[in-house]
């Protein structure tokens, strides 16, 4: 707690909301001076000013309604104190009322009774823009034989080459390979659970996949993630050539010609807790890397390559689920290396999770679909700004919110023409759905009828698993894409008396495309 001289004990337990301490952290950001406002006494007025003042030196402000009164008090404003340089000890050992370095207590009370004043009692879930329809919409459910322990998907996806599906495990580690009847092949064992994949680009001067390592799958900072080529038609060890090591939590890597040498580079992204980057892996006329930082930004969760300058070299964008959240765009400096563009900011309560650049209103312009529920922080409450988010491309990369379908825990979107009728459809997934109350939400699909409207289809599938992985692909070699869920079966749980009705032994399922084109 902190006490003020008088005795009074000010405040409360060491814990976080939506990781605003860590961003402060994560950004280099630590005790700042006092600032010289002068209290004018006035609640609203001098802690909404200090609020702003000192909460945006990291990451974007969270508005006092993006949680209730008792998640600010007991969780968010105790660890923010701590970054913003206010003691954890009595003043009473100092002769100042100020802390050592940081802000006064003054200044610091100021802001919590702000907070305490403002914040809402309970946070309103907005309302739906078009009725959620209970049923298949149009997909059919396939199942592989169930497991016999529990299981702990990370990988779930399909090889757009030969169709054939491949998973991974964090309880085994297995890098394993499902035909599409289900049948399976063991490929290999890897040093820690794949989390992503990248088929057939040439990473080492074969057509090796590319595979991420995840290392720790818990967000800690521990750095033996690892970067694995792998021919999967070769068995043990031999089929395995290292391409980079000592990685805090590798989620994602991309590989390119980033550098126009006709050799494939690779992008690294590495999602630490406080420590992680992105790296530059070059590959030189041997096959063996240089790596160069890019940015020291750790938290990213999704990245897509592109021309997004139209100047005919590969570029990126990454978005960031941590502290800093946002959207950044990378333009190659034709130099190796990257100019960043912050393009969109969220605050750090909103766990931004993925992004699709996809042409949504057939404009010619790219437009973002993203989404945001990450859950598992802090202020693990069910959040009425979680959900799906339409950002239309104004021109030059410039987005404006054009549609939000609100959906607790949201984990991913996938846009597609799944139903063959010419436009852009939505798939997405929520491992942090409410899964007491609203299970259905897990799984929705998004059939646009016209520009920006949409029919939301819950696709019944709550009761095969929980769905932390989702992807997209062919698995049937129909022309038609279809929709592969991981179950990553127990933990992160964020409702209290939960009681698990899922299956915990089928390690994915398939819905399989049955719309006809």
């Amino acid at each position: 707690m902190i006490l003020h001289k008088s005795g009074k004990a000010v405040f409360y337990l060491f814990l976080t909301a939506g990781s605003l301490a860590a961003a402060a952290l994560i950004n280099g950001c630590g005790p700042k001076s006092n600032s010289g406002y002068q209290l004018t006494g006035n609640v609203i007025e001098d802690g909404k000013h200090l609020a702003q003042l000192n909460c945006t030196k990291c990451h974007a402000l969270v508005p006092v309604d993006a949680l209730n009164k008792n998640v600010w008090r007991y969780h968010a404003l105790p660890s923010m104190a701590g970054y913003l340089g206010v003691s954890h000890y009595s003043t009473g050992y100092y002769k100042s009322e100020k802390d050592t370095g940081g802000l006064s207590l003054a200044d610091w009370q100021a802001i919590v009774a702000y907070y305490e004043k403002m914040a809402p009692d309970t946070l309103i879930s907005p309302a739906k823009p078009t009725p959620l329809l209970n049923d298949l919409g149009g997909f059919n459910v396939k199942a592989p034989p169930a497991n016999k322990h529990f299981v702990f998907t990370t990988l779930a996806t399909i090889d757009p080459n030969t169709h054939k599906i491949y998973t991974s495990d964090q309880l085994t580690s297995t890098f394993n390979e499902w035909d599409n009847n289900f049948n399976l092949k063991r490929v290999d064992t890897l040093p820690s659970p794949v989390v992503s994949v990248v088929f057939d680009k040439g990473a080492t001067g074969t057509k090796d996949m590319l595979l991420s390592c995840v290392g720790e799958t818990q967000q800690i900072d521990f750095a033996n993630g690892r970067i694995i080529a792998l021919d999967p038609s070769k068995k043990g060890k031999a089929a395995q050539t290292l391409v980079a090591s000592d990685l805090n939590r590798p989620v994602q890597t991309l590989a390119e010609d980033f550098n126009k040498d006709g050799l494939t580079d690779i992008m690294v992204f590495g999602q630490g807790k406080l420590k992680g980057g992105i790296y530059l892996f070059t590959q030189g006329a041997n096959h063996s890397y240089t790596q160069t930082n890019i940015s020291n930004h750790t938290g990213a969760v999704q990245a897509v390559a592109g021309d997004f300058n139209h100047d005919g070299w590969a570029d990126f964008m990454v978005l960031f689920g941590r502290g800093d959240e946002g959207l950044w765009m990378f333009l190659n400096d034709h130099k190796g290396g990257f100019t960043a563009k912050n393009l969109l900011r969220f605050p750090p309560v909103y766990g931004s999770t993925s992004f699709q650049l996809v042409d949504m209103d057939k404009d010619g312009q790219p437009d973002l679909v993203y989404t945001c529920g990450y859950n598992y922080r802090d202020s693990r409450i069910m959040k009425p700004y979680h959900g799906l988010y339409i950002f239309k491309n104004m021109g030059d990369w410039n987005f404006k919110q054009k549609w939000f379908y609100p959906i607790d825990g949201c984990t991913k979107a996938i846009a597609a023409d799944f139903d063959g009728d010419g436009d852009m459809d939505i798939f997405t997934g929520a491992y942090f759905a409410d899964l007491k109350n609203n299970p259905a939400e897990e799984c929705v699909y998004f059939e646009q009828v016209s520009p920006f409207y949409f029919k939301a289809h819950a696709i019944p599938v709550s009761k095969y698993g929980r769905w932390l992985t989702m992807e997209t692909g062919d698995y049937n070699n129909d022309g038609k894409p279809d929709i592969i869920l991981g179950n990553f079966s127990a933990g992160f749980v964020i409702q209290p008396d939960l009681k698990p009705f899922w299956s915990k032994y089928l390690p994915f399922i398939v819905l399989e495309n049955n719309f006809k084109k």
